[in-house]
């Protein structure tokens, strides 16, 4: 008879009560964006609302046209921001982990210095308008598309521990720099790209400022914009309905839930095909400093 494994057990039950535990914040919000708003302003948030409603997803999704458009807008900003991103933070990670590059620790320590000190709102501005990022696409991809120096320090750390001796062997063999980083560095190096991918991918997704800042025509909104608007929209009406009498009850708080649920789906859809790569990215990334 096997001899039972108490630890693995409890081990067990407690990972499945955590992910109850993370995943019934969710649920919660999925079943409220389907709730009554009546019944959320009287008994607030509930597993088993008094009345189902679809008018949350009817007021985001009234404009048919205009949130297609928004939502084509962000997948199409986010996969090529994200993969332009992904090879620049690559290159600059190469370089830096390249024992043949003179100075590549001053250079890593001026990337640091970014991490502590910006230069503000104003020069930042400034520089879009003075290169010509505005009412364009490009004002969606280009000011976010300078790596973030933590994923580069990422990338910088995970290439460090690939075998010397395998690249000194390519390039006695005479691969260039080129044929070594797209060739040899960057496959072995999927499981860290995966991971800034994702964080990438994260950012342009979720980015309403440069629409705010940059962007004027209806056209090029992405959708958390887009979603932004409709939502201030609702509660101006809602502000304004409080000075009359009126027995319409706009779904304010539903519709925060419908927005949240509708965001937040691609990521939700893509996050488990990146798991693996990125639990093995961020542990052998992060170990060496």
């Amino acid at each position: 008879m096997k001899k039972i494994d108490v630890f693995q057990i409890v081990n067990t039950l407690f990972v499945l009560l955590f992910a109850l535990l993370c995943t019934l914040p969710i649920l919660l919000v999925l079943i409220v964006s389907f709730s009554d708003e009546e019944s959320i302003l009287r008994k607030g948030y509930s597993f088993i609302p008094d009345h189902f409603s679809l008018e949350a997803y009817k007021s985001v999704f009234g404009s048919n046209d205009q949130l297609l458009q928004s939502y084509g807008v962000s997948i199409g900003v986010t996969v090529i921001g994200t993969l332009a991103a992904v090879v620049i933070t690559g290159m600059a990670g190469y370089m830096l982990a390249n024992r043949q590059v003179r100075y590549r620790n001053p250079i890593a320590l001026f990337f640091f210095i970014t991490m502590l000190f910006n230069a503000g709102l104003v020069p930042w501005y400034m520089m879009n308008d003075l290169l010509g990022f505005k009412n364009n696409l490009l004002a969606l991809i280009v000011p976010t598309l300078i790596f973030s120096p933590f994923n580069l320090f990422l990338v910088r750390n995970f290439m460090q521990e690939l075998p010397e001796a395998l690249l000194e062997s390519a390039r006695i063999d005479g691969a260039s720099d080129a044929y070594i980083a797209f060739r040899i560095v960057f496959p072995l190096s999927l499981p860290v790209l995966a991971t800034i991918a994702l964080f990438y991918g994260l950012g342009y997704w979720n980015n309403w400022f440069n629409a705010i800042m940059l962007v004027d025509k209806e056209s090029l909104y992405p959708l958390q914009y887009l979603l932004y608007k409709l939502q201030s929209e609702i509660n101006m009406v809602n502000q304004m309905q409080g000075l009359v009498t009126s027995n319409i009850t706009i779904p304010t708080e539903s519709f925060k839930m419908a927005v949240a649920i509708i965001t937040i789906g691609p990521i939700v859809l893509l996050y488990p095909f990146l798991q693996r790569f990125i639990i093995k990215g961020l542990i052998v990334g992060a170990v060496k400093g």
